[in-house]
């Protein structure tokens, strides 16, 4: 079903938990400062999801979710590994460049308002929105960090592929397909990434 793959997302560790959860499918992405000139690009359709604790802070997260960043954050693992579970696949990517189309994914994420905005309007104007399928597997690969998995980037190149053999959809094929057309309507996108 799947292949093993080195291709990795970073994404901050609060956000995998809702996705790994259930709670979103929706990622709203700008890219890192790194990827900026070029803009973000959906580089991998089947990747790991790689948390990050580096500028995930409460402020930028709907007033629900703040304790939960909070216990997030003071759990943070040691600097030196990082634990990944969670497999996707983009289902939809549309590139949003007019910030009132976004009002209508609210409730769809955990990101703040101001948040949202703040990355809409940075260095220019306009996100990308992608609908993930997650997947778990049954057990964390804990992956030692490598120099290269620093940096205001997106993706990385784990140094090792993993195998995503025996992950399991975290929510239904049927909550996930209405979902995602809920999303897909909203935004009027009506193609697959």
């Amino acid at each position: 079903m799947f292949e093993p793959t080195n291709a990795a997302l970073k994404e901050w560790a609060v956000v995998c938990n809702a996705l790994a959860e259930g709670r979103q499918i929706v990622l709203i992405r700008k890219g890192g400062i790194e990827e900026i000139k070029a803009g973000f690009q959906v580089m991998h359709h089947d990747f790991w999801l790689f948390p990050t604790y580096v500028h995930q802070k409460t402020a930028d997260l709907v007033p629900v979710v703040h304790a939960e960043c909070d216990r997030v954050q003071a759990a943070q693992p040691a600097a030196t590994s990082v634990s990944v579970q969670l497999y996707a696949t983009v289902t939809t990517a549309v590139k949003v460049t007019e910030l009132d189309r976004l009002r209508a994914l609210e409730g769809a994420h955990i990101l703040a308002w101001d948040a949202v905005a703040a990355r809409f309007h940075y260095r220019r104007p306009g996100v990308h929105v992608l609908t993930l399928r997650v997947y778990r597997v049954p057990e964390p690969f804990v992956l030692s960090v490598q120099p290269w998995y620093d940096g205001c980037t997106s993706w990385l190149e784990l140094h090792e592929s993993l195998d995503p053999s025996g992950a399991v959809p975290v929510i239904s094929d049927a909550d996930f397909a209405r979902r995602e057309a809920n999303v897909r309507a909203l935004l009027g996108a009506t193609v697959a990434a």
